[in-house]
């Protein structure tokens, strides 16, 4: 399989799954109280897990720019290489964004975007929490940061857990989604938001802006700090091995 056909492949079931338990699974995992939270959380999770160890072998099962740009910025990948991946996982966010929507729209009692939204990223008034935009892009900077210092860990060649790297990215993820829910829908993903913000209106169009610019800032942050050697082992570190 083509690594970029991959990286399509994989966002689709991300987005599809992930954004498809808020808007498809309705009252059973709507976004109103803590169950539906933990729902929504492991719908995503499980979704990295799944692709992780089925297209893993193939692109490395980015899913995310923002995990493409930290891979860039920590020497993994190439610039050609980033760039198809993000545009590969746009377009197949923008496919199961558009899946989603059909299948809610198509449905015995219809389904109102207007009211409903479709799982789009937000902030400020009406929108989870009502937190303001400083602290959702300080939210999508700092867990996007930490989202790749444990992807970059965990799948480093000389001192990374390959056989349980998938998931443990899950779970991170499962973890993150678990605290941004109620503050900007957890995005930590610019082609997680596009998708559903396309067929959401003005409102999830006119804040896209922030959640493309603050993943890509932490998952840089995150990627300098693998490549400095400040969260990975030094290659004496790990010939001599841990120290007392």
């Amino acid at each position: 399989m083509d690594k970029n056909i991959a990286e399509a492949i994989g966002t689709f079931v991300l987005v599809f799954f992930g954004v498809g338990s808020a808007v498809l699974a309705g009252g059973g995992i709507g976004i109103a109280d803590s169950i539906s939270i933990t729902g929504i959380s492991l719908a995503f999770g499980i979704s990295v897990i799944a692709m992780a160890y089925s297209i893993g072998q193939v692109s490395g099962a980015h899913l995310n720019p923002a995990v493409s740009l930290g891979a860039l910025m920590a020497g993994r990948i190439t610039v050609p290489t980033f760039i198809g991946y993000a545009v590969s996982q746009t377009i197949g966010a923008i496919v199961a964004a558009a899946a989603v929507y059909t299948i809610a729209t198509n449905s015995a009692g219809g389904y109102d975007i207007a009211t409903n939204g479709l799982g789009q990223n937000g902030w400020g008034a009406g929108y989870g929490g009502e937190f303001n935009v400083v602290g959702a892009f300080l939210f999508e900077v700092i867990a996007t940061a930490i989202f790749l210092v444990v992807i970059l860990g965990v799948t480093e060649e000389r001192t990374g857990t390959p056989m349980f790297a998938g998931l443990v990215i899950g779970l991170t993820l499962t973890m993150i989604h678990l605290v941004g829910i109620t503050v900007t829908g957890t995005s930590v993903n610019p082609a997680r938001s596009i998708g559903p913000a396309l067929f959401a209106g003005t409102t999830a169009l006119g804040q896209l802006w922030l959640f493309i610019v603050a993943p890509l800032v932490g998952a840089a942050i995150g990627g300098l700090l693998h490549k400095a050697k400040i969260t990975s082992p030094r290659v004496e570190e790990v010939a001599s091995g841990p120290k007392a």
